[in-house]
């Protein structure tokens, strides 16, 4: 029996109701929602809503129309990041960012950002007061992901927010590993842009995504096109959503990700979020009790997202991971996690990790077959 142990890249498998979403939609609502007047592109429109007002209720944004639909995080981050800096811009971000973050703030510092960059502890968690510091020149935007996709550390968002208000400093959060595991509340908290994943902890299919967008702040497009709105101009409309998704939108994908959250709702997110925490806990604790064995990040599984990594003194993550899934047929990441400033950080830049991550659909049974499996592999 295949063990999934990799919920932390996509999460898998998917509800019943996703699978089932995404194939009517497919086969019965494939018209192009909002490119026609005739029924099948109208019911198309309305599935589309109903996800964008579903999500907008999900994450605590008032106005559904600043969800914007996206093809993941990556899409999402690049939009925000791209379409709020201008060249002389300040910029803070932190050692422990994916490459999702790390690679458009290269692109733009070449362009005239100016980037700081704020190193997290050993553990992976980032000081809120080296934050304040870091932003003493008042930047443009602080930019942070919500839970590390490496150690799992989860950060202190709803803290770097109120100060983020306070000071009149955009913040953006990649919020693509606590979407669906983690309670999110845009409006609340005062978070200005969250990008989320759609196929990870909200169970929706891949190549989906959203950026929730607060209010007043404003972004230049990425992507410009044909938005099916105000097609006699040839400037871009200014209305949301549009202005931010021009060409043909993945309804089956979308009508997926409804289907996700809608889960989320109906099983509670406190539900999920315990059953994670103790699958995440039995698999400390049986990664503690093999000797060879590193573990990284928060000591506390309750300071854990769902992912956790580790390594074997004299072992390459690489040859745990393949003897894992040749051997026992349990499927693990290994490597540098496209995170190779957390790496650094943590100290296991360049040889990277095993990381394990369980999801709502994992047992314990599960995390005792990897942790028998790792005994034999570094015995």
């Amino acid at each position: 029996m295949t063990i999934y142990l990799d919920n932390s890249a996509t999460s898998l498998p998917k509800p019943e109701a996703v699978y089932r979403a995404v194939d009517h939609a497919f086969r019965n609502l494939g018209a192009n929602p909002g490119r026609g007047g005739h029924r099948l592109s109208l019911e198309s429109a309305r599935l589309v809503l109903d996800a964008r007002e579903a999500a907008a209720d999900f994450f605590g944004v008032d106005d559904a129309a600043r969800v914007i639909f996206t093809s993941g995080a990556t899409e999402s981050l690049n939009l925000a990041l791209f379409g709020a800096l201008k060249p002389g811009d300040r910029v803070v971000a932190t050692s422990m960012e994916h490459n999702a973050v790390i690679r458009p703030l290269s692109a733009l510092e070449n362009r005239g950002v100016i980037v700081s960059r704020v190193r997290a502890d050993n553990t992976g968690l980032v000081s809120v007061d080296a934050i304040r510091e870091a932003c003493a020149d008042a930047p443009r935007m602080v930019v942070m992901t919500h839970c590390s996709n490496v150690t799992g550390t989860v950060q202190p968002v709803a803290d770097v927010a109120a100060f983020c208000r306070e000071k009149g400093i955009l913040l953006l959060v990649d919020a693509a590993q606590s979407a669906g595991l983690l309670p999110i509340s845009v409006g609340d908290t005062g978070i200005d842009l969250l990008a989320v994943a759609g196929h990870k902890g909200l169970y929706g299919p891949p190549g989906t995504g959203l950026l929730c967008v607060g209010p007043g702040v404003e972004l230049q497009p990425l992507v410009y096109g044909g938005t099916g709105s105000q097609s006699h101009l040839d400037a871009q409309p200014v209305d949301l959503p549009e202005r931010f998704e021009s060409g043909t939108l993945n309804t089956p994908g979308i009508a997926g990700l409804l289907a996700g959250i809608r889960f989320i709702d109906e099983t509670g997110l406190d539900a999920i979020r315990s059953r994670e925490q103790e699958l995440v806990a039995e698999l400390i604790s049986g990664l503690q009790s093999i000797d060879r064995l590193t573990v990284y990040g928060p000591a506390r599984y309750t300071e854990h997202g769902g992912a956790v990594s580790f390594n074997c003194a004299d072992l390459d993550p690489a040859e745990i991971g393949f003897r894992l899934d040749r051997e026992y047929d349990i499927m693990v990441r290994v490597g540098l996690h496209c995170s190779p400033d957390a790496h650094r950080t943590i100290g296991t830049f360049p040889r990277g990790t095993v990381r394990v991550s369980p999801g709502y659909f994992s047992t314990p049974e599960d995390i005792g077959r990897l942790i028998d499996a790792l005994k034999v592999i570094t015995g």
